[in-house]
């Protein structure tokens, strides 16, 4: 399988230096894949290195726990936007989930979604950290909120993707939304796995190797 073209090439290092980023950006251009990943201070580098390659400027928001201020995740997605990103990977609040607060996390996925409309919103949901049951609850609050994707999870918590959860995350939101796999795909076989159980991107650090 050929799954270079749905791989969101990711560094998001706190050390990453701006020669990181931009080897990322070439490596992106050399495979043709579909996006480079990158922490928020670093979208107008990746919009300038990726201009006119048709490859997409994804940066993550409220990046690594999901727990600020809703008003803070907005702003910096739009801020985001506005420097170039064409992707906005963001991380839900998951202790409103575990609280059983769908409201509020429907409302604040919709906060970002609106703040960078037409922009695509990807929720990270941190599937290791939830219940089947709060998976379900998480995937289609993203759907009422308007978001594009759902993704498995941050690589910074206690687990990446599963075949199981991407199979029931694309089971709960069926053609409302496409489904991003990330964390721990150190593999070929397994990153054609994810797709084969219906992730329609895969995000990874080590884009270059998974083609191998």
């Amino acid at each position: 399988m050929d799954i270079a073209k749905i791989i969101d090439h990711t560094m998001l290092k706190p050390e990453a230096t701006q020669e990181t980023i931009r080897r990322y950006c070439a490596e992106a251009r050399t495979y043709g894949f579909a996006s480079v990943c990158v922490n928020s201070c670093h979208a107008a580098l990746v919009a300038a290195e990726l201009k006119g390659t048709g490859i997409k400027t994804c940066c993550v928001v409220g990046f690594p726990l999901g727990a600020m201020l809703t008003e803070a995740k907005a702003f910096e997605a739009e801020a985001a936007a506005r420097a170039g990103a064409q992707e906005i990977d963001m991380v839900i609040n998951v202790g409103a989930i575990k609280d059983k607060n769908m409201d509020f996390v429907t409302e604040d996925i919709r906060a970002v979604v609106d703040a960078v409309k037409p922009v695509v919103v990807k929720v990270i949901i941190e599937t290791c950290l939830l219940s089947d049951e709060e998976k379900i609850a998480a995937c289609e609050a993203a759907v009422r909120a308007g978001a594009a994707f759902v993704k498995t999870s941050t690589g910074f918590s206690t687990g990446g993707a599963t075949l199981e959860d991407i199979k029931l995350m694309r089971q709960t939101v069926g053609s409302q939304a496409e489904v991003k796999a990330s964390g721990s795909i150190r593999t070929h076989e397994f990153a054609c796995q994810l797709a084969e159980a219906g992730a329609d991107r895969i995000g990874a650090g080590n884009g270059v190797f998974l083609l191998k």
